[in-house]
């Protein structure tokens, strides 16, 4: 939801703000990832969603879960979270923090879906072409779908490039119905 978006915006800069302070992004990841985790469990939902639940069992619970995790500012943090109803903008807050992070560091996540196996040295080349072209270090995943029929799909940050034979047909198809 766009809502939990726009909501999510400025704990994650806030959270963004301290791990760039101490220059070790990583831990926010860890601690994001994990509380995002929980947020979208329904057993944790409709806990956050019981009137019974206050505030104080709720911490305790994310505390006890996530255990040595929760370094003292990541304590913090799902307190306020919790204390202003902010759970559920907590796959949002994890995004746009590895958004920021990404951005910060010059990389960038890209993931090639292609119809057929792809070799290292291919691999290699489209990671050297897109590092060129984006200015940034790509990190490539790759999987295989052999419904695209032969070709690839290449995504990287809000850059899509449909290569498939399932991506032509399709559009053909589009453009034969108008």
């Amino acid at each position: 939801m766009s809502e939990y978006h726009t909501i999510a915006r400025p704990y994650a800069q806030a959270v963004f703000a301290l791990a760039k302070d101490t220059g070790d992004y990583q831990p926010w990841s860890e601690v994001l990832v994990l509380l995002a985790a929980m947020a979208v469990d329904v057993r944790i939902r409709e806990l956050v969603q019981n009137p019974r639940f206050d505030d104080a069992l709720l911490t305790q619970l994310f505390e006890e879960i996530c255990g040595d995790k929760l370094f003292p500012q990541a304590k913090s943090f799902v307190r306020l979270i919790i204390g202003n109803d902010r759970v559920f903008s907590l796959p949002n807050i994890a995004t746009q923090f590895e958004t920021m992070r990404a951005d910060a560091e010059g990389t960038i996540d890209a993931e090639l879906v292609a119809a057929q196996s792809v070799t290292d040295a291919q691999k290699s080349q489209i990671i050297e072409s897109l590092s060129r072209r984006l200015g940034r270090e790509v990190n490539l995943r790759v999987t295989e779908d052999a419904a695209l029929i032969g070709g690839a799909i290449l995504r990287a940050g809000d850059m899509v490039i449909d290569a498939s034979v399932k991506g032509r047909l399709e559009k053909l198809a589009a453009n034969l119905a108008r």
